[in-house]
C-alpha cells in the first residue's frame, strides 16, 4: 500500500494555479496539531471570520484547539468537559473532548481533510475534471463537502434519507454540487457503498470516492491530531497522581478510534473501547438491526479499524441515549440534575453533547464499572458534535412522548445515569479480535473489491506501525508546504500582510 502516491505534475500545476487564484493556503498536519504555527496573516484574518463561514482561512480552524466562540476566535488549549460523579456515578474521571468548535460543528471535517488533501497535493485529485464523493451517515459527508467548498472543489454528498433534516438543509445551504439520499437510516451503510459503485460505473474517472470506512487518511488524521491532543490535555491537567486508563469511541468509520493506537504508544496499559448501538450489535455478537444513535455506522467492520488494538466492546441502548438527550437538554432535566448537585457551568455545557457523544459517555461509565476503575483512573471520549445538529430529533421525541416532566427526569436520571451497569460488554481475547478481523472479509473482499492478501496484511501490526508512522505525515506536510510555496502565497502570509 502506497500512502504517498506518485505525483501527477500536470494535474498538480492546475491545482496550484487554482489555489493561487482563490487565495487558498493549506494547513499542514503539524499546524492542525498546533494552530499557533499558522501564518501570521491567517491568524489576523480569522479575527473577522465566522467559525462556519465559507472562507479558506477556516481550513486553519480544523483543529481541536479553537477558541469556543462562533466568530473571530483564536486558539487555546482546546475544549473538553470533565463529567462529575453526579453525572457518572463512578470514581474514575471521565473527560469528553468537544467537537462542536470545529467548522461544521463536528470533528469529521478533519478526517475528511486527511483524506482529500494528500490526493490534492500529489495531483491525484483534479478539481477541474473530477468530483469528490463523500459517502457517509452524516457528519463525514458534511465535513468533506465543507472542505471542498473551502478548496473550490466540486463535491457529492451521499447519506441515508432517514438522517436528521438539519444535515440535508445545511448541505444545500453551502452549495454542495450533488446531494444523494440513499435508502434507510444510520445502519444502512451497504446502501451507501452500492450508490458509490453505481456512480463509478456511470461516471468512471469523473469521480474520486473518499470512502471514510477504508481511507487511511481518516485514521491517520485522528492518530496524530486527536491522539496527541488527548495526551496533551491529560499531561497538562490530569497526570498528577493519575493514569490514562481508557479511550472510548463509537467505531463509526473507525477513524476516531485510531487515536487509541496513538495513546497506547504513550500509555501501554490503556483500554481502548469500541462503542456501538445495542440494537445493531455487530461487534458485540456479529448482529444487525436498526437504531437511532446518529454518528455510528453499522453491520460491518470498517477496513481501517485495527481491531488488534481494541480491548472491549460496549453496546448502548438507543432508548437510553434518546432519553438522556431529553435529560441533558430540557428544563425539567436540568432542574433534576441541579437537585442532584450539578453546577450551572456543567448544565450550560450539556447541549455540547450530541447523540453519539451521549452514547460514548454511557459506554465510558460502563468501562469504569467493568474494570473497577477508581479515582486514579482517567477515561477520554469524543463528543463528536452537539445538539444543535439534532433539533428535529428533539421535536420528534417531544411529539411522540409528550412534555418532559419532573417525574420522568428523575426516573431517567436514576435508570440511565446512576443505574448504568457493566452489561452488554464483550472483552476481546486474541481469538475474538481475530474473528472480528476475519469478519471484514464478507464486506471488503466479497463486496468491495479488496483481496484476501490485503486483508491478511491488516492483521500484521508492523503494517499499522507503517501506516501511522511520523514519516508519512512528515512527507504529506512537506508536500503541503511545497504546494503553498508554489502558489506564491506563503511568504506573503508569513510576513503578516492582511489579504
Amino acid at each position: 500500500m502506497k500512502l504517498v502516491p506518485e505525483i501527477r505534475r500536470d494535474v498538480l500545476e492546475k491545482s496550484i494555479a487554482r489555489a493561487r487564484e482563490r487565495n487558498i493556503i493549506l494547513p499542514t498536519f503539524a499546524q492542525q496539531k498546533d494552530p499557533t504555527k499558522a501564518p501570521a496573516a491567517i491568524a489576523k484574518r480569522l479575527k473577522s471570520v465566522g467559525l462556519w463561514d465559507l472562507d479558506p482561512a477556516n481550513l486553519f480552524r480544523i483543529t481541536w484547539k479553537n477558541e469556543p466562540v462562533e466568530r473571530g476566535g483564536g486558539f487555546g488549549e482546546g475544549n473538553w468537559i470533565e463529567f462529575p460523579q453526579v453525572i457518572t456515578g463512578v470514581d474514575a474521571t471521565i473527560i469528553g473532548i468537544v467537537g462542536n468548535w470545529f467548522p461544521t460543528g463536528a470533528h469529521k471535517v478533519g478526517a475528511a481533510y486527511g483524506c482529500l488533501v494528500p490526493r490534492l497535493v500529489t495531483g491525484n485529485f483534479d478539481p477541474e475534471t473530477q468530483k469528490a464523493v463523500w459517502p457517509s451517515t452524516g457528519n463525514y459527508c458534511r465535513g468533506g463537502a465543507y472542505d471542498c467548498a473551502l478548496l473550490a472543489c466540486p463535491a457529492i454528498a451521499i447519506l441515508p434519507e432517514g438522517m436528521s433534516r438539519e444535515r440535508f438543509e445545511w448541505l444545500e445551504e453551502i452549495g454542495t454540487d450533488e446531494i444523494i439520499a440513499t435508502p434507510g437510516t444510520e445502519s444502512n451503510v451497504k446502501e451507501i457503498y452500492d450508490k458509490c459503485w453505481q456512480l463509478r460505473g456511470e461516471r468512471g474517472a469523473g469521480i474520486v470516492v473518499f470512502n471514510q470506512f477504508e481511507e487511511f487518511g481518516n485514521a491517520i488524521w485522528h492518530y496524530h491530531v486527536t491522539g496527541s491532543f488527548i495526551d496533551e490535555v491529560f499531561q497538562n491537567h490530569y497526570a498528577d497522581g493519575r493514569r490514562l486508563s481508557g479511550f472510548v469511541s463509537a467505531t463509526g468509520s473507525a477513524g476516531t478510534i485510531a487515536a487509541g493506537d496513538y495513546l497506547r504508544t504513550r500509555h501501554p496499559a490503556i483500554r481502548v473501547v469500541a462503542t456501538e448501538a445495542l440494537q445493531c450489535p455487530t461487534l458485540l455478537e456479529f448482529g444487525f438491526g436498526e437504531h437511532r444513535i446518529e454518528g455510528i455506522g453499522d453491520k460491518h467492520i470498517p477496513w481501517i479499524h485495527n481491531v488488534r488494538n481494541t480491548n472491549l466492546v460496549a453496546a448502548v441502548d438507543d432508548e437510553q441515549t434518546m432519553q438522556l438527550m431529553r435529560l441533558f437538554n430540557e428544563a425539567q432535566g436540568h432542574k433534576c440534575l441541579q437537585r442532584e448537585g450539578a453546577d450551572p457551568e456543567l448544565l450550560e455545557s450539556l447541549p455540547l453533547i450530541g447523540l453519539s457523544g451521549i452514547c460514548n459517555l454511557v459506554a465510558s461509565i460502563k468501562t469504569a464499572r467493568y474494570y473497577d476503575m477508581d479515582g486514579r483512573d482517567v477515561i477520554f471520549t469524543p463528543l463528536t458534535d452537539a445538539m444543535e445538529l439534532y433539533a428535529s430529533r428533539m421535536q420528534e421525541i417531544k411529539k411522540a412522548h409528550g412534555p418532559y416532566t419532573s417525574r420522568l427526569a428523575d426516573k431517567h436520571y436514576a435508570r440511565y445515569l446512576q443505574g448504568v451497569t457493566a452489561d452488554h460488554l464483550r472483552e476481546l481475547t486474541y481469538t475474538d479480535q481475530k474473528a472480528l478481523h476475519n469478519f471484514k472479509y464478507f464486506t471488503w473482499v466479497e463486496q468491495q473489491g479488496r483481496t484476501s492478501d490485503e486483508l491478511r496484511q491488516l492483521w500484521d501490526q508492523d503494517f499499522w506501525r507503517a501506516v501511522f508512522s511520523q514519516e508519512v505525515v512528515a512527507e504529506w506536510d512537506r508536500l503541503i508546504d511545497a504546494f503553498n510555496s508554489a502558489t506564491g502565497l506563503t511568504a506573503k502570509n508569513n510576513g503578516g500582510e492582511s489579504e
